[in-house]
């Protein structure tokens, strides 16, 4: 999943890029309203991590924008202001949360996966193929009930996988959703980690879930 992280204070920045990215997150971040309206517009987030006191623009009106352009990303607002009009404010305009400063970030992350849900269309909360289980909410996986140890960027990769099963997914698509748009390392990255998932489930299970289709890209099914 890929996030944007619209933030001015560089700590603050650093800090949430990094809790996001352990997270299994591809991030982007800017540091102002304009720069924030733009990338929101010209790219597609899975969700948005916006801070209210930007330069230039301030939060509330990059997301009034974004709604008046119907641009329909979810939308979780940060800030220190702990006034209830200032909620009310932020809320009525359009965004899908809301959280105070300081905060826990195990907090920001429950809530960031909840309104990446209430934003998606309608799917099982267990994504499933066979005996392969992927559970979003938990961060889990399992091959006929037996966990299955990934890491974060392991598991964004198979989501995004299990999260259009039976499809294609080109690897230029994998990599704008489980790396963020200043990746520039190894250009077969997204090869070498649908291996990683092919040790620790179909080797491991002997089955055969994830499949290559040559020159096309990658597909989670239980056809060949």
């Amino acid at each position: 999943m890929r996030v944007l992280v619209v933030e001015d204070q560089p700590k603050m920045q650093l800090l949430l890029c990094r809790g996001l990215q352990e997270g299994g997150y591809a991030v982007d971040a800017v540091a102002d309203g304009p720069s924030a309206l733009h990338q929101a517009t010209e790219a597609c987030y899975d969700a948005i991590v916006l801070d209210v006191m930007l330069p230039g623009l301030d939060g509330f009106e990059v997301l009034r924008r974004l709604r008046a352009a119907e641009r329909w990303t979810p939308v979780l607002m940060l800030t220190a202001r702990d006034s209830v009009p200032d909620r009310v404010r932020g809320l009525d305009g359009g965004a899908d949360d809301y959280l105070v400063k300081p905060f826990a970030f195990s907090e920001l992350l429950s809530r960031l996966r909840a309104v990446i849900r209430r934003g998606r269309p309608a799917r099982p909360v267990v994504l499933s193929c066979g005996p392969l289980t992927l559970d979003p909410a938990t961060r889990t996986t399992a091959v006929g009930g037996t966990d299955v140890a990934l890491s974060p960027r392991e598991f964004a990769l198979l989501e995004a996988l299990m999260d259009r099963r039976g499809a294609v997914v080109t690897r230029t698509e994998l990599l704008d959703r489980v790396w963020d748009s200043s990746y520039d390392g190894v250009s077969n990255v997204v090869d070498v980690y649908v291996r990683n998932l092919r040790d620790k489930i179909d080797r491991r299970f002997g089955v055969q879930l994830i499949h290559t289709v040559r020159g096309a890209g990658y597909r989670v099914t239980e056809s060949p």
